[in-house]
C-alpha cells in the first residue's frame, strides 16, 4: 500500500490497482482526486471536504463517498454516492480493508455543537482520525496521521494521544494552518515528546506502508 500526503488532512492510498482519497479538502489540491475509486470523509467541515472538487471529479468517474450521516446535508448532488459509515463498522473500500472509529469531533468551544466525526483505520496499520483523538482499544496501529494543530486542539492533548496510540510511526496531520515558524517549534516538539519516529511530509510525499 502506497500513501501519498497532500495539504493539510488528505491523504491518497493505493493498494493492488485501487486508489482511494481521504478528506480532501479546500485545503488540499484537487488533483488528489484524480483516479479514485473511492473517497473517506471524516466529518463536513470544508477543510476537509471540498464539495465543488468532490462534485466535479464525480462527473469525471463516479465513485463512492463514505462517510458520517451527517455529511448528507452538505454534499448537494454528490449525497447520491454517500454510503453511510458509522463506528465500529468494518468494509472495504477502492480494495483496502477499512474500519471505523469514533463517533465525534473534538470540542472546539462548549457553544459550538459537536458534530459527527469517524475516524478510519485501513488494512489494520494506518490510521487516520479526522478531527478528532480517539485512541483504538483493539488494534495496534503501524502508522499514525495526527492532526498536530487545530482550534479545538491542545498541543499536550496531541502528544498524550500520539504516546497513547503507539504507533511504529506518525507523520503530520491537518497542518494547513501553520507556516514555517509553527512549522519549526512543532517538529521540534512533537519529535522530542512523541515516544515514535515523527515526521511532517511535504504534499505530495510519497511513502509505503
Amino acid at each position: 500500500m502506497q500513501l501519498t500526503k497532500y495539504g493539510h488532512s488528505c491523504v491518497r492510498l493505493e493498494h493492488d490497482g485501487g486508489v482511494l482519497v481521504v478528506d480532501p479538502g479546500v485545503y488540499s489540491e484537487p488533483e488528489a482526486l484524480d483516479g479514485a475509486d473511492a473517497v473517506l470523509i471524516t466529518h463536513e467541515h470544508p477543510d476537509h471536504v471540498n464539495i465543488e472538487a468532490l462534485t466535479r471529479a464525480l462527473e469525471r468517474r463516479p465513485f463512492t463517498v463514505n462517510g458520517p450521516a451527517s455529511l448528507a446535508g452538505v454534499l448537494g448532488d454528490a449525497a447520491e454516492a454517500l454510503v453511510v459509515v458509522a463506528p465500529g463498522e468494518s468494509f472495504t473500500a477502492a480494495g483496502v480493508p477499512v474500519r471505523a472509529y469514533g463517533g465525534q469531533h473534538a470540542v472546539i468551544h462548549p457553544d459550538i455543537p459537536v458534530i459527527q466525526n469517524v475516524g478510519y483505520v485501513f488494512n489494520d496499520v494506518v490510521y487516520h482520525p479526522g478531527d478528532s483523538l480517539f485512541v483504538p482499544d483493539d488494534i495496534q496501529v503501524d502508522t499514525l496521521f495526527a492532526p498536530i494543530h487545530a482550534p479545538w486542539s491542545k498541543f499536550s492533548e496531541v502528544v498524550e494521544f500520539m504516546r497513547a496510540v503507539a504507533p511504529r510511526r506518525a507523520y503530520a496531520l491537518h497542518d494547513g494552518l501553520l507556516n514555517g515558524n509553527g512549522f519549526g517549534i512543532y517538529d521540534r516538539q512533537y519529535t522530542a515528546l512523541s515516544k515514535t519516529d515523527y515526521r511532517r511530509l511535504e504534499p505530495g510525499t510519497r511513502i509505503d506502508a
